[in-house]
């Protein structure tokens, strides 16, 4: 039985089919981010005791009440109010998040909730790999293209770039990276996770 020879395929013929690129931006931009991602949950977690999903909004209003301050040395009148008319309406979200998790107050972070998070991790990890690096590359060109020759609109401008190259990609990589262990003496939990 004969097989056809069909040649060597070129590394630009590679190239040309999308694998070296897409195994190159997953490899040594995607992963690194998710790593870093999973490590600053962890801090957050062990720092301060809360719910990993509880960072993200946090960071939010902390961006938010820094842009806040900065339109207030910047602009006056009816775009000052305007622009803090804006940032409360970004910040509803992220105020809504961290009110509703201190109602319900003494769950904590254990093993139901670590597994309900890893488990949408995994999904988002898989299913939106396209949209974390178009929301990375979005965020790197955007301070770039958004030019305005009106001064205040300039502002406005240069605010939400700041807003969403500090919190986009953020919030894309938190939402799939690798959550924190709990640590509590839960048997189940320390069986199911910490084999070997």
């Amino acid at each position: 039985m004969m097989t056809k020879f069909r040649g060597v395929r070129s590394p630009l013929h590679a190239i040309g089919d999308g694998r070296i690129g897409m195994d190159w931006i997953n490899r040594y931009i995607d992963q690194p981010l998710l790593h870093g991602a999973a490590g600053l949950l962890r801090s957050w977690h062990l720092r301060t005791r809360q719910p990993p999903e509880l960072l993200e909004p946090t960071w939010n209003l902390v961006v938010l009440s820094f842009l806040l301050i900065a339109s207030g040395q910047v602009v006056a009148g009816k775009p000052f109010a305007l622009s803090v008319a804006a940032l409360v309406m970004l910040a509803l979200p992220s105020v809504r998040k961290l009110l509703s998790a201190a109602k319900a107050g003494g769950g904590g972070y254990g093993a139901r909730e670590y597994k309900s998070l890893r488990a949408r991790a995994i999904a988002k990890r898989e299913a939106e790999w396209s949209v974390r690096i178009i929301v990375l590359f979005a965020s790197a060109c955007l301070p770039f293209i958004a030019r305005i020759d009106d001064p205040v609109g300039a502002y406005f401008m240069l605010g939400a770039s700041i807003w969403f190259v500090l919190t986009g990609p953020l919030k894309a990589y938190l939402d799939a990276a690798e959550p924190p262990e709990p640590n509590e003496g839960d048997r189940t939990y320390n069986g199911v996770f910490h084999l070997g």
